[in-house]
């Protein structure tokens, strides 16, 4: 027997099992999720509410069709969740592994504590996008607000618009790349040169994040090391 042609392969793909949220509560919803009998979802009427999709710790696909609200797919693990809207404060946050896409913005904290994975918003992030970061990839298609990455500790921040105020403070060893305007910088990050292997990861995480833009178009901040060893300058007594 011959292979299948692709339209043949998604006509007997199994259908995502649909949970509606106007029907069931959260809890229900998540806790098919944490033990889930399929392997994709699609959740109806989320209008916003909290937590939809945390804790996902199986290779499933989740599609949200609407705007979510706090907390949305934190601590994902393995699971590919995407949000077809907006999503609120701390999204993806303490995220493992797996992937989040926000089709819309993100309010505040997207992204905090991130260990792995890939997280993209497609819109603009809010204030401290990627606080403490620990090893995840953001990838954000507009403009963040301030205090981006603050305490980012590993992991890669893109930004493909502008960057608030206080972008980096107290950073780490994290990377991130801003391909529009920068406002103040926070304390220790710095400007650093754009290298041919920091080319290629840009290139390597917009392709993931499904962009086309140029790497070459975006500059690269990081740690001055300053802070790495705490002095009585860097406090008052």
């Amino acid at each position: 027997m011959g292979a299948l042609s692709r339209a043949e392969a998604q006509e007997r793909a199994p259908q995502p099992v649909t949970i509606d949220l106007a029907e069931v509560g959260v809890r229900a919803l998540n806790a098919e999720l944490h033990a889930p009998t399929a392997t994709s979802y699609e959740v109806l009427h989320p209008h916003g509410a909290h937590s939809i999709a945390a804790g996902v710790h199986d290779e499933i696909d989740v599609g949200v069709r609407g705007h979510a609200g706090y907390f949305c797919a934190g601590m994902n693990q393995r699971g590919r969740v995407v949000v077809d809207g907006s999503a609120g404060n701390g999204v993806a946050e303490n995220m493992m592994s797996g992937s989040v896409r926000v089709r819309g913005d993100a309010s505040q904290a997207a992204g905090a504590t991130g260990r792995g994975g890939l997280l993209v918003v497609e819109g603009r992030a809010s204030m401290r996008c990627g606080i403490s970061m620990k090893g995840i990839d953001i990838v954000v298609g507009g403009d963040i607000g301030a205090m981006g990455a603050f305490m980012a500790q590993a992991g890669r921040l893109v930004v493909c618009g502008d960057a608030g105020d206080a972008l980096g403070d107290s950073i780490y060893e994290a990377r991130l790349y801003v391909r529009g305007r920068t406002g103040t910088l926070g304390a220790d990050c710095v400007e650093k040169p754009v290298r041919d292997e920091h080319l290629a990861e840009l290139r390597e995480l917009l392709t993931a994040a499904g962009l086309d833009h140029d790497p070459a178009e975006f500059r690269r901040f990081g740690s001055a090391r300053g802070l790495y060893h705490f002095t009585g300058d860097h406090g008052s007594y």
